[in-house]
């Protein structure tokens, strides 16, 4: 064969793609070839490519990506360093197609491929903007689920339509396809901090017309599951911010979580020092105070602001920083305190403002300053 017939044979280049398929991906590296091969053979006469958005996954999954890809114009890679969140990684590959219709589903294999040309032939009517595959209708099911994720996931289902009356069956599947000119409308206002970009989507525009179309949930074959105790978090604080109407951001449930646990380390470390040691009070409440403020950076680092997780020589500076911030706290956090007691003599209410006070405080200046975009 020769180049002419080469290139020939080769598949249609994406550039002229109706459907751009999403998806996000950390070690995943076991399960891109043979999601390639099935996305080709669900999708055969759509023209189509795949954007996988990886987290620089430690496995490799990148370069099984870009392997495929030098052969399957179809298929795109792109490699986040330095960020983190498979909200973000949505986003990110979204906003890179100029397809039509875009798609975004899970690369672990448990999404069922033959499902997209249903959720293409709706959106095709130009009577909807977004079809939400789900679990939870006739035709639909979750029995490779545990007991106890299904009942986490039916409970988040039930806040959800409560508290944000999206009518939505099955809104923490993360499998879905909606127009992209209604994508590109609502992206302003979406968070790129957590797991649960479809409700984040269909709570973020009132005149959304969505439908749903029925998938049967399968068994994940390589890779490990991505969901623990901080993907509910995380669905806690999208849930939050969109209650508040945006007043309350996702990533602060994180901070206020991570500041009642430095609390609860701090009164640990103090008592320890004053019973186990001893120490005298002020030194042992010196003590607890570092403990917990070295506590705080560091899962505050981990977790409120994983996607931008600080390394290396940004460690020390950070925590330094961080340090700096906290004191000024402290200091914002007596002042006002002492300045309400003075007037009301209500010591509730006085500790209460001041310990918002300084929560507000650390969180917009280590936002702002310790974990800023660099």
């Amino acid at each position: 064969m020769n180049v002419a017939e080469a290139k020939a044979s080769m598949p249609l280049a994406a550039s002229g793609a109706e459907l751009t398929v999403v998806l996000p991906t950390y070690k995943e590296r076991g399960n891109v070839a043979e999601l390639v091969r099935r996305l080709d053979a669900a999708l055969e006469g759509i023209v189509w490519e795949a954007v996988f958005v990886d987290d620089n996954s430690p496995d490799g999954t990148a370069d099984a990506v870009k392997e495929i890809a030098a052969a399957d114009p179809r298929v795109r890679c792109i490699r986040r360093i330095g960020r983190r969140g498979l909200a973000g990684a949505c986003i990110e590959g979204m906003l890179s197609s100029s397809a039509s219709y875009l798609a975004v589903m899970d690369a672990d294999l448990q999404h069922d491929e033959k499902t997209l040309p249903r959720m293409l032939e709706k959106l095709r009517t130009g009577t909807v903007d977004l079809v939400a595959a789900t679990r939870y209708v006739d035709g639909g099911s979750a029995e490779s689920f545990s007991e106890s994720r299904e009942k986490i996931s039916k409970l988040a289902t039930g806040l959800a339509q409560r508290f944000l009356g999206t009518s939505l069956s099955d809104p923490m599947s993360g499998f879905f396809m909606m127009r992209r000119d209604v994508f590109d409308m609502v992206a302003p206002r979406l968070s790129p901090v957590g797991f649960k970009i479809l409700l984040d989507i269909a709570t973020s525009a009132e005149d959304m017309r969505i439908a749903e179309e029925p998938y049967s949930f399968g068994e994940r074959t390589a890779g490990a599951s991505k969901f623990n105790a901080q993907v509910g978090l995380e669905f806690l604080g999208l849930l939050l911010s969109k209650f508040s109407r945006g007043l309350v951001e996702p990533r602060f449930i994180f901070f206020a979580f991570v500041g009642a646990i430095g609390i609860a380390i701090n009164l640990i470390t103090l008592n320890l020092a004053m019973v186990v040691w001893p120490l005298a009070f002020g030194l042992a409440k010196s003590i607890a105070t570092f403990v917990s403020m070295v506590s705080n950076f560091l899962l505050n680092n981990s977790l409120t602001y994983r996607d931008k997780r600080l390394k290396s020589w940004h460690m020390l500076t950070g925590f330094l920083g961080f340090c700096a911030i906290g004191t000024i706290g402290a200091v914002t956090d007596i002042g006002l305190a002492t300045t309400l007691y003075a007037r009301h003599e209500v010591w509730w209410v006085a500790g209460l403002a001041g310990a918002v006070m300084s929560v507000l405080w650390n969180y917009a200046m280590s936002s702002m300053f310790i974990w800023r975009t660099r």
